[in-house]
């Protein structure tokens, strides 16, 4: 099936436009017009799938779930609802409170909403078709491991205190839930919703990504990639969580990014500590949450997910070298 992108970019780049593929414009269309269509396509199906799904994971019942387990397999829980509900940092305030509000402890809220974004559905069957699905479910792990040991370590240091004030003083209503209907008609129009909704809100995002993805396959030297992010660069894996910080993107636009970078060169854990840097600990996702955290608790918040991070990033370099 994934032959069919390729014969369509060829179409549209080498037939339709007349561009050859020796120069470095046509590589660019080329690999633009693949991943475009390959990308929104599986984006259409996942989200549609996930959504049919969710018609029973409701935010309220993310909520009641977590306020009603123990603390132990909480961060686990947390975890894997993080993985499986891909909110994004606009959703970042209203579920800190919403979660605070319904008794869960902070680590554990801190686990669901590191996570959610950084090992949600969507990227990992997408990070799946490209890498496989043996360093997709390592990527996974690590990034549950991550989550979770971020929660435990703001919990034991009892960093409820750098919580602005007015956070425990909210009191939020009960979320309205969203899929009443329930019938296959109903969970099929919920799935075309979320398709609407959520691709909606990312394909500018994506779009962007695969630009930026293309320009790197067709203009940007390897030799650039190789000098400071190469495998030779030991410092490679801390230099790619650095460039992360400032720029925003989800992960289904990261995707065509690491499609790029993977293919000048670059080690896969390197690339995958640039993708968790960006959808993670970007700068706008801090300025976010610094709406509902005090600076102490947000400085600990980014320093600890770059230094896992970096860890993470070093550790698929030497397992996958």
């Amino acid at each position: 099936m994934l032959a069919l992108f390729t014969r369509l970019a060829d179409w549209i780049a080498y037939g339709l436009l007349g561009l050859s593929a020796a120069t470095k414009l046509g590589d660019a269309v080329h690999f633009f017009v693949e991943d475009v269509t390959k990308i929104f396509v599986l984006l259409i199906v996942i989200v549609f799938a996930i959504g049919w799904l969710r018609t029973m994971l409701t935010p309220s019942r993310v909520r009641r779930a977590l306020a009603g387990s123990r603390r132990g397999p909480a961060y686990l829980l947390a975890g894997l609802l993080g993985a499986v509900t891909p909110f994004c940092s606009c959703s970042a305030v209203p579920l800190f409170i919403g979660l605070l509000e319904a008794s869960v402890p902070m680590g554990v809220t801190m686990t669901f909403l590191i996570t959610s974004p950084m090992v949600n559905e969507v990227a990992v069957v997408m990070l799946a078709a490209l890498l496989g699905w043996k360093i997709t479910t390592l990527y996974f792990v690590t990034g549950m491991v991550v989550g979770i040991a971020g929660g435990l370590a703001i919990d034991a240091l009892g960093m409820e205190r750098f919580v602005e004030d007015y956070v425990w003083k909210i009191r939020m209503g009960e979320v309205a839930e969203t899929a009443a209907d329930l019938s296959l008609k109903g969970r099929a129009a919920y799935g075309v919703a979320q398709v609407r909704e959520i691709v909606g809100r990312v394909w500018l995002y994506v779009l962007i990504g695969i630009g930026i993805g293309a320009g790197l396959h067709g203009y940007v030297p390897a030799e650039f990639f190789a000098r400071y992010a190469g495998p030779d660069n030991p410092f490679a894996v801390p230099f790619a969580v650095l460039v992360g910080i400032p720029l925003y993107s989800n992960a289904a636009g990261m995707i065509p990014i690491v499609d790029a970078l993977l293919g000048k060169g670059l080690p896969v854990g390197t690339v995958l500590a640039l993708m968790m840097s960006i959808t993670a600990i970007s700068a706008p996702e801090l300025m976010i949450l610094r709406k509902v955290l005090k600076v102490p608790m947000l400085a600990f918040f980014a320093g600890f997910l770059a230094v896992a991070f970096v860890g993470v990033g070093y550790f698929f370099n030497f397992v996958l070298e």
